[in-house]
């Protein structure tokens, strides 16, 4: 029944409805998974894990094993790319700001495909970006880790 005056919805708008909820539907993982980056942006923002003895801990790696890993500054880039400081974060973890930078493509790309109702082609579909992805961490693990210079300044 329409607003009720007692008429019923056509096929036509019947169908409108449909499509408009189905567009709706179609939203929520990508808002969820939005939402839950947005809480974990707000932890990072006033955790600020540049400060020794946060809440957020250390890396384990390197607290055991005395190595950086790939992830190694990972917290501290994030807050300094959300408060603005591009230097820094690349400083923390260069590679981390490039796989951020992916990842937001790739979240676009796909909610985009969810809106418009058929998937669009991301980087992350090219046939290599898979083993380019592993390549690039597995060098920047050894990098990072090489104990001479210009290399230690790679060093968080």
């Amino acid at each position: 029944m329409a607003q009720g005056m007692g008429i019923s919805a056509g096929p036509v708008e019947r169908a409108g409805a449909v499509a408009v909820a189905a567009a709706r539907h179609r939203i929520v993982g990508p808002a969820a998974a939005l939402a839950v980056v947005g809480a974990g942006a707000a932890i990072i923002w006033f955790a600020d894990p540049t400060t020794p003895g946060g809440i957020i801990p250390p890396c384990p790696t390197n607290a055991l094993l005395h190595v950086n890993c790939p992830g190694c500054g990972m917290s501290r880039m994030l807050y300094s790319l959300l408060h603005g400081d591009l230097g820094a974060a690349l400083h923390f973890n260069a590679l981390g700001v490039l796989f951020v930078v992916l990842a937001a493509a790739s979240l676009v790309t796909y909610t985009a495909g969810l809106w418009r109702g058929r998937p669009l082609r991301g980087w992350h579909e090219l046939r290599y970006a898979p083993m380019l992805l592993l390549v690039a961490t597995l060098a920047w693990f050894v990098v990072r880790n090489l104990p001479f210079a210009p290399f230690l300044a790679l060093e968080v």
